[in-house]
């Protein structure tokens, strides 16, 4: 999967969101509970607008608002902490449009040998929603006719903020989702807070201390596989030879 987070988790229901982000409205639609979230799809997101918090639907994949086609969004799954400041497809929202997605855990695949990756399943030890740092962007259809009303063509979309992983992570990949504790949650979304530097203190802060994980089927390599199956353990992959004990 490459240095990145491109698969996640989301089975808490809505209403198990509102209460645990301590949402004032819930606004998005019911999502399916989804073992194994791709990109382009959509996917549950914590905001804030008029200093309430809100649970907004996104499609993953940041469109930023000056995009010729949307289909960039594609590539926009993941920013990269240690540059997101200063990318162009990112730093606006960056400064302005913050948010936090809930997932139920992560997928990440770890190499073993050459040609070898086995996959993991990443979630919090004890059972609980993790808070990706995110951000989103409002991007609108530039051929709508004059007429269309004010809500039409608009696509909502978001991002995962990652960086190097924990030194208790790093065994299994070199990248992480950034996570944030909950004191961290209302600076993050505030949008009154755009200075670089402390939003960059704010993405140092985030820890792997709560993480624990255990290799998966690689059945959820297939993104159309979805079931609660997908997160069960496996046993514990043999090292290719030569390598000795498996160190996970």
């Amino acid at each position: 999967m490459g240095a990145m987070c491109g698969r996640f988790v989301s089975i808490t229901e809505p209403d198990g969101l509102v209460r645990f982000f301590t949402v004032d409205e819930r606004k998005a639609d019911e999502l399916p509970p989804r073992y194994n979230v791709a990109p382009s799809q959509p996917v549950y997101a914590v905001a804030s607008h008029a200093a309430e918090r809100l649970l907004v639907g996104f499609q993953w994949g940041l469109v930023p608002h000056w995009a010729s086609d949307p289909k960039i969004g594609n590539k926009l799954i993941n920013a990269r902490a240690e540059s997101v400041a200063e990318k162009p497809a990112f730093r606006d929202a960056f400064k302005r449009k913050r948010c936090l997605i809930p997932a139920d855990g992560f997928y990440e695949w770890k190499r073993l040998g050459d040609k070898r990756k086995v996959p993991y399943f990443i979630h919090h030890a004890d059972g609980l929603p993790l808070a990706f740092a995110g951000l989103w962007s409002a991007w609108r259809e530039r051929d709508l006719p004059e007429d269309a009303p004010d809500d039409a063509g608009w696509l909502r979309t978001c991002t995962i903020v990652t960086t190097d992983a924990g030194e208790r992570i790093r065994e299994l990949h070199t990248r992480m989702p950034v996570i944030l504790p909950e004191p961290l949650w209302d600076a993050w979304l505030d949008a009154d807070l755009r200075d670089p530097a402390g939003l960059e203190r704010i993405l140092a802060a985030a820890t792997d201390e709560p993480l624990v994980w255990h290799p998966v089927s690689t059945r959820v390599n297939t993104p159309a596989n979805n079931d609660p199956s997908l997160i069960e353990p496996v046993p514990e992959p043999d090292p290719e030879p030569g390598q000795g004990p498996n160190p996970a």
